[in-house]
Protein backbone atom coordinates (compact mmCIF):
# COMPACT_ATOMS: atom_id res chain seq x y z
CA UNK A 1 0.00 0.00 0.00
CA UNK A 2 1.55 3.28 -1.12
CA UNK A 3 0.25 6.62 0.16
CA UNK A 4 -1.76 8.50 -2.48
CA UNK A 5 -1.76 11.60 -0.28
CA UNK A 6 1.14 10.95 2.07
CA UNK A 7 0.64 12.24 5.61
CA UNK A 8 2.84 9.75 7.44
CA UNK A 9 5.25 12.28 8.99
CA UNK A 10 4.98 15.83 10.37
CA UNK A 11 5.88 17.27 6.96
CA UNK A 12 2.44 16.18 5.69
CA UNK A 13 3.57 16.84 2.13
CA UNK A 14 0.56 15.10 0.58
CA UNK A 15 2.62 13.51 -2.20
CA UNK A 16 1.06 10.85 -4.42
CA UNK A 17 3.97 8.49 -4.05
CA UNK A 18 2.81 6.23 -6.85
CA UNK A 19 3.84 9.01 -9.24
CA UNK A 20 6.13 11.36 -7.29
CA UNK A 21 8.53 11.37 -4.40
CA UNK A 22 7.58 12.76 -1.03
CA UNK A 23 9.44 15.54 0.67
CA UNK A 24 11.46 12.83 2.42
CA UNK A 25 12.65 11.58 -0.98
CA UNK A 26 10.79 8.26 -0.88
CA UNK A 27 8.73 6.96 -3.76
CA UNK A 28 6.38 4.01 -4.04
CA UNK A 29 8.76 1.13 -3.28
CA UNK A 30 10.61 0.34 -0.07
CA UNK A 31 14.24 1.37 -0.48
CA UNK A 32 16.94 0.13 1.88
CA UNK A 33 20.70 0.56 2.01
CA UNK A 34 21.99 -2.06 4.40
CA UNK A 35 20.92 -5.14 6.33
CA UNK A 36 23.49 -6.49 8.75
CA UNK A 37 24.39 -7.46 12.27
CA UNK A 38 25.25 -4.14 13.87
CA UNK A 39 27.41 -4.10 16.99
CA UNK A 40 27.69 -0.38 17.69
CA UNK A 41 24.39 0.25 19.42
CA UNK A 42 23.95 0.42 23.20
CA UNK A 43 24.88 -2.87 24.92
CA UNK A 44 21.26 -3.72 25.67
CA UNK A 45 20.42 -3.34 21.96
CA UNK A 46 23.47 -4.93 20.29
CA UNK A 47 24.31 -7.60 22.85
CA UNK A 48 27.26 -9.77 21.85
CA UNK A 49 25.93 -11.04 18.53
CA UNK A 50 24.67 -7.74 17.13
CA UNK A 51 21.40 -6.03 16.34
CA UNK A 52 19.71 -7.12 13.10
CA UNK A 53 19.69 -3.68 11.56
CA UNK A 54 17.93 -2.59 8.37
CA UNK A 55 18.83 0.94 7.26
CA UNK A 56 16.01 2.40 5.16
CA UNK A 57 16.84 5.02 2.55
CA UNK A 58 15.67 8.64 2.78
CA UNK A 59 14.58 10.47 5.93
CA UNK A 60 11.94 12.90 7.11
CA UNK A 61 14.70 15.02 8.68
CA UNK A 62 17.63 16.55 6.80
CA UNK A 63 20.20 17.00 9.55
CA UNK A 64 23.24 18.78 8.17
CA UNK A 65 25.54 16.75 10.47
CA UNK A 66 24.04 13.34 9.65
CA UNK A 67 26.65 10.57 9.66
CA UNK A 68 24.49 8.50 7.30
CA UNK A 69 23.89 11.29 4.80
CA UNK A 70 24.50 8.96 1.84
CA UNK A 71 21.19 7.28 2.53
CA UNK A 72 19.24 9.95 4.43
CA UNK A 73 19.77 12.73 1.87
CA UNK A 74 21.66 11.04 -0.96
CA UNK A 75 19.08 8.33 -1.42
CA UNK A 76 21.60 5.48 -1.64
CA UNK A 77 19.91 2.08 -1.56
CA UNK A 78 18.02 -0.53 -3.52
CA UNK A 79 14.32 -1.15 -3.97
CA UNK A 80 12.97 -4.26 -2.27
CA UNK A 81 9.55 -5.80 -1.97
CA UNK A 82 7.80 -6.40 1.36
CA UNK A 83 8.21 -10.11 0.67
CA UNK A 84 12.01 -9.78 0.34
CA UNK A 85 12.12 -7.58 3.43
CA UNK A 86 10.27 -10.26 5.38
CA UNK A 87 12.88 -12.80 4.30
CA UNK A 88 15.66 -10.43 5.39
CA UNK A 89 14.14 -10.27 8.88
CA UNK A 90 14.25 -14.06 9.12
CA UNK A 91 17.80 -14.19 7.72
CA UNK A 92 18.98 -11.68 10.29
CA UNK A 93 17.53 -13.71 13.13
CA UNK A 94 19.03 -16.87 11.67
CA UNK A 95 22.41 -15.11 11.57
CA UNK A 96 22.17 -14.53 15.32
CA UNK A 97 20.58 -11.08 15.59
CA UNK A 98 19.25 -10.31 19.06
CA UNK A 99 16.51 -8.11 17.58
CA UNK A 100 15.22 -6.68 14.29
CA UNK A 101 16.22 -3.01 14.22
CA UNK A 102 14.28 -0.79 11.78
CA UNK A 103 16.23 2.43 11.17
CA UNK A 104 14.06 5.36 9.94
CA UNK A 105 11.16 3.22 8.65
CA UNK A 106 8.34 5.77 9.02
CA UNK A 107 8.00 6.76 5.37
CA UNK A 108 7.69 3.05 4.47
CA UNK A 109 5.20 2.28 7.24
CA UNK A 110 2.69 0.36 5.12
CA UNK A 111 5.28 -1.78 3.33
CA UNK A 112 7.24 -2.61 6.48
CA UNK A 113 4.08 -3.54 8.37
CA UNK A 114 3.14 -5.78 5.48
CA UNK A 115 6.54 -7.47 5.76
CA UNK A 116 6.13 -7.90 9.50
CA UNK A 117 2.67 -9.38 9.02
CA UNK A 118 4.27 -12.15 6.97
CA UNK A 119 6.82 -13.19 9.58
CA UNK A 120 6.17 -11.79 13.04
CA UNK A 121 4.58 -15.05 14.19
CA UNK A 122 7.91 -16.71 13.29
CA UNK A 123 10.23 -14.15 14.88
CA UNK A 124 11.42 -14.90 18.41
CA UNK A 125 13.40 -11.65 18.82
CA UNK A 126 12.04 -8.16 19.57
CA UNK A 127 11.34 -5.60 16.85
CA UNK A 128 12.95 -2.18 17.35
CA UNK A 129 11.78 1.10 15.82
CA UNK A 130 14.88 3.31 15.55
CA UNK A 131 13.82 6.85 14.72
CA UNK A 132 14.90 10.48 14.81
CA UNK A 133 11.87 11.27 16.97
CA UNK A 134 10.17 13.48 14.36
CA UNK A 135 6.97 11.45 14.24
CA UNK A 136 3.21 11.82 14.20
CA UNK A 137 1.31 10.13 17.01
CA UNK A 138 -1.32 8.89 14.55
CA UNK A 139 1.37 7.12 12.51
CA UNK A 140 2.90 5.61 15.65
CA UNK A 141 -0.48 4.12 16.48
CA UNK A 142 -0.31 2.13 13.23
CA UNK A 143 2.82 0.46 14.64
CA UNK A 144 1.20 -0.46 17.96
CA UNK A 145 1.46 -4.19 18.57
CA UNK A 146 4.34 -4.55 16.11
CA UNK A 147 7.06 -2.71 18.05
CA UNK A 148 8.60 -4.16 21.20
CA UNK A 149 11.31 -1.52 21.66
CA UNK A 150 11.18 2.14 20.73
CA UNK A 151 14.59 3.71 20.13
CA UNK A 152 13.92 7.40 19.39
CA UNK A 153 16.11 10.47 19.48
CA UNK A 154 15.24 13.62 21.31
CA UNK A 155 17.46 15.93 19.30
CA UNK A 156 16.32 19.41 20.31
CA UNK A 157 14.05 21.33 22.64
CA UNK A 158 14.62 24.77 21.09
CA UNK A 159 13.09 25.63 17.71
CA UNK A 160 16.01 27.69 16.36
CA UNK A 161 18.65 24.92 16.17
CA UNK A 162 16.02 22.42 15.06
CA UNK A 163 15.22 24.65 12.09
CA UNK A 164 18.83 25.56 11.31
CA UNK A 165 20.32 22.08 11.49
CA UNK A 166 17.38 19.81 10.60
CA UNK A 167 14.93 22.05 8.75
CA UNK A 168 12.25 21.31 11.34
CA UNK A 169 11.45 24.20 13.63
CA UNK A 170 8.49 22.23 14.93
CA UNK A 171 10.70 19.29 15.92
CA UNK A 172 10.09 19.40 19.67
CA UNK A 173 6.35 19.84 19.29
CA UNK A 174 6.14 16.55 17.43
CA UNK A 175 8.97 14.68 19.15
CA UNK A 176 7.65 15.37 22.64
CA UNK A 177 4.19 14.10 21.67
CA UNK A 178 5.74 11.09 19.92
CA UNK A 179 7.78 10.09 22.98
CA UNK A 180 4.68 10.25 25.16
CA UNK A 181 2.88 7.98 22.69
CA UNK A 182 5.81 5.54 22.68
CA UNK A 183 5.72 5.52 26.48
CA UNK A 184 2.00 4.74 26.37
CA UNK A 185 2.65 1.76 24.11
CA UNK A 186 5.76 0.48 25.92
CA UNK A 187 5.77 1.95 29.45
CA UNK A 188 8.00 -0.55 31.25
CA UNK A 189 11.56 -1.39 30.13
CA UNK A 190 12.21 -5.12 30.51
CA UNK A 191 15.77 -6.41 30.46
CA UNK A 192 16.66 -10.10 30.24
CA UNK A 193 20.27 -11.22 30.38
CA UNK A 194 21.40 -7.66 29.75
CA UNK A 195 19.24 -7.30 26.61
CA UNK A 196 16.28 -4.99 26.30
CA UNK A 197 13.24 -7.05 25.37
CA UNK A 198 10.53 -4.40 25.68
CA UNK A 199 10.34 -0.71 26.47
CA UNK A 200 11.93 2.53 25.31
CA UNK A 201 15.49 3.82 25.14
CA UNK A 202 15.76 7.53 24.30
CA UNK A 203 18.92 8.90 22.69
CA UNK A 204 20.20 12.43 22.98
CA UNK A 205 23.24 13.49 20.97
CA UNK A 206 25.03 16.40 22.61
CA UNK A 207 25.82 18.98 19.91
CA UNK A 208 28.51 21.69 19.91
CA UNK A 209 27.30 24.95 21.41
CA UNK A 210 23.95 23.53 22.54
CA UNK A 211 24.77 22.69 26.16
CA UNK A 212 21.68 24.48 27.48
CA UNK A 213 19.46 22.66 25.01
CA UNK A 214 20.91 19.33 26.16
CA UNK A 215 20.12 20.22 29.77
CA UNK A 216 16.58 21.16 28.76
CA UNK A 217 16.16 17.84 26.93
CA UNK A 218 17.32 15.80 29.91
CA UNK A 219 15.07 17.76 32.26
CA UNK A 220 12.03 17.36 30.00
CA UNK A 221 12.58 13.61 29.78
CA UNK A 222 12.82 13.21 33.54
CA UNK A 223 9.76 15.34 34.20
CA UNK A 224 7.50 13.97 31.47
CA UNK A 225 8.51 10.33 31.03
CA UNK A 226 9.50 9.51 34.59
CA UNK A 227 12.75 7.90 35.60
CA UNK A 228 11.34 4.34 35.69
CA UNK A 229 9.67 4.34 32.28
CA UNK A 230 12.61 4.59 29.89
CA UNK A 231 16.37 4.29 29.56
CA UNK A 232 18.53 7.20 28.40
CA UNK A 233 21.54 7.11 26.09
CA UNK A 234 23.60 10.30 26.26
CA UNK A 235 25.88 10.38 23.25
CA UNK A 236 29.12 12.28 22.70
CA UNK A 237 29.81 10.69 19.31
CA UNK A 238 29.14 13.84 17.29
CA UNK A 239 31.67 13.86 14.44
CA UNK A 240 31.95 16.75 11.92
CA UNK A 241 31.25 15.24 8.52
CA UNK A 242 33.25 17.56 6.28
CA UNK A 243 30.12 19.22 4.86
CA UNK A 244 29.63 21.98 7.41
CA UNK A 245 31.19 25.02 5.72
CA UNK A 246 27.89 26.88 6.11
CA UNK A 247 27.62 25.88 9.77
CA UNK A 248 31.05 26.72 11.25
CA UNK A 249 29.69 26.87 14.80
CA UNK A 250 29.15 23.09 14.80
CA UNK A 251 32.20 22.19 12.72
CA UNK A 252 34.03 20.92 15.80
CA UNK A 253 33.85 18.15 18.37
CA UNK A 254 31.82 18.44 21.55
CA UNK A 255 33.88 19.54 24.55
CA UNK A 256 34.16 17.52 27.74
CA UNK A 257 32.38 20.33 29.59
CA UNK A 258 29.43 20.31 27.19
CA UNK A 259 29.02 16.57 27.43
CA UNK A 260 29.61 16.16 31.17
CA UNK A 261 27.11 18.93 31.93
CA UNK A 262 24.38 16.73 30.44
CA UNK A 263 25.71 13.61 32.18
CA UNK A 264 25.82 15.34 35.57
CA UNK A 265 22.26 16.62 35.19
CA UNK A 266 21.00 13.17 34.19
CA UNK A 267 22.60 11.69 37.28
CA UNK A 268 21.10 14.40 39.49
CA UNK A 269 17.66 13.58 38.11
CA UNK A 270 18.06 9.84 38.72
CA UNK A 271 17.91 8.77 35.09
CA UNK A 272 19.11 5.30 34.09
CA UNK A 273 20.94 4.30 30.95
CA UNK A 274 24.23 4.87 29.15
CA UNK A 275 26.97 7.38 28.62
CA UNK A 276 29.72 7.13 26.02
CA UNK A 277 33.47 7.30 26.25
CA UNK A 278 34.97 10.26 24.44
CA UNK A 279 36.67 7.96 21.91
CA UNK A 280 33.26 7.20 20.43
CA UNK A 281 33.46 10.30 18.21
CA UNK A 282 35.18 8.55 15.32
CA UNK A 283 34.13 7.96 11.74
CA UNK A 284 35.09 4.28 12.07
CA UNK A 285 31.70 3.78 13.74
CA UNK A 286 29.76 4.93 10.67
CA UNK A 287 28.67 1.79 8.80
CA UNK A 288 29.24 1.13 5.14
CA UNK A 289 26.02 0.71 3.20
CA UNK A 290 25.51 -2.38 1.07
CA UNK A 291 22.09 -3.97 1.19
CA UNK A 292 22.35 -7.44 -0.20
CA UNK A 293 24.21 -9.58 2.27
CA UNK A 294 23.62 -10.20 5.94
CA UNK A 295 27.07 -9.37 7.21
CA UNK A 296 28.86 -9.61 10.51
CA UNK A 297 30.51 -6.30 11.39
CA UNK A 298 33.98 -6.77 12.80
CA UNK A 299 34.85 -3.30 14.12
CA UNK A 300 35.12 -2.71 17.84
CA UNK A 301 31.81 -1.98 19.57
CA UNK A 302 31.26 1.68 20.36
CA UNK A 303 32.10 2.10 24.02
CA UNK A 304 29.12 2.73 26.29
CA UNK A 305 28.93 2.65 30.03
CA UNK A 306 26.09 2.95 32.53
CA UNK A 307 25.05 6.18 34.15
CA UNK A 308 25.57 4.29 37.42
Amino acid sequence: MTPKNCMLCPRKCGADREHARGRCGAGAAICAARAALHQWEEPCISGKAGSGTVFFSHCTLKCVYCQNHEISSGGFGAEITPERLADIFLELEQAGAVNINLVTPTHYTYGVLRALDRVRHRLSVPVVMNTGGYELTETLRLWEGYIDIYLPDLKYVSAAPAERYSGAGDYFTHASAALLEMKRQQPHPRLEGGLLRRGMLVRHLVLPGLRRDSLAAVEWLAENLGTEHFLLSLMCQYTPNGRLADFPEIDRRVTTYEYMSAVSRARELGLRGYTQERGSAQQIYTPEFNLYGIQEVNHVQRKNRGLF
